[in-house]
């Protein structure tokens, strides 16, 4: 799948074992300077593996933009919770290198994940959001079509202060305006992999 607007020339596609590094960097950057995660320590190569590993075996959409071969932001969606009836929703990350930010990279790998859940038969996807002034990440989110569902107050504490969660959320495809179809197999009691 071949980007277009903002960013001529890029490139979303699966994320391949040979991209992990430069997820690792991306995602050590944001956890290590910022407060879209809640992590504190970075993971290591073996982890990031991991968990891109659980999230593509349940059928789900692991991705990496590239420009001109270099991978500068990646994304994923995940199950939003373990319990069976939270099966038709899943939840979002995104994350693009400091040297693209405002590039367009993140609006495409976003719309990449909502086309890919909604193709597969998921009806929303919710987007959990650290830090209540992280605009850019709410800005994005809006502009993609989710509309703000609220804040929970001091959820986190990183970098001596507390921290908001901010929750926003967009129908897929039919949302709920129809009965569920069969459209995975079940998930029940399945564990929740790579969130952050």
């Amino acid at each position: 799948m071949t980007g277009t607007g903002h960013e001529p020339g890029v490139v979303i596609r699966d994320a391949g074992d040979g991209d992990l590094e430069a997820v690792l960097a991306i995602y050590a950057h944001h956890l290590l300077t910022g407060l879209a995660s809640f992590e504190e320590e970075p993971p290591d190569l073996a982890e990031i593996a991991r968990r891109r590993d659980a999230v593509v075996a349940l059928g789900l959409p692991y991705l990496v933009a590239a420009r001109a071969g270099v991978v500068s932001g990646f994304a994923y969606a995940g199950p939003f919770r373990p319990r069976p009836a939270y099966r038709n929703t899943v939840e979002n990350s995104v994350y693009v290198a400091p040297d693209a930010a405002g590039s367009g990279l993140g609006r495409l790998l976003l719309g990449a994940l909502v086309e890919r859940c909604s193709a597969a038969g998921y009806r929303q996807m919710v987007a959990v959001i650290g830090d209540s002034q992280n605009e850019a990440s709410i800005a994005l989110h809006a502009a993609m079509g989710f509309r703000h569902i609220g804040v929970l107050s001091s959820t986190g504490f990183k970098f001596g202060r507390w921290v908001d969660t901010v929750l926003m959320q967009r129908s897929l495809g039919q949302g709920d305006t129809t009965l569920p179809g069969s459209h995975s197999k079940d998930r029940a009691g399945q564990k929740k992999e790579g969130r952050d």
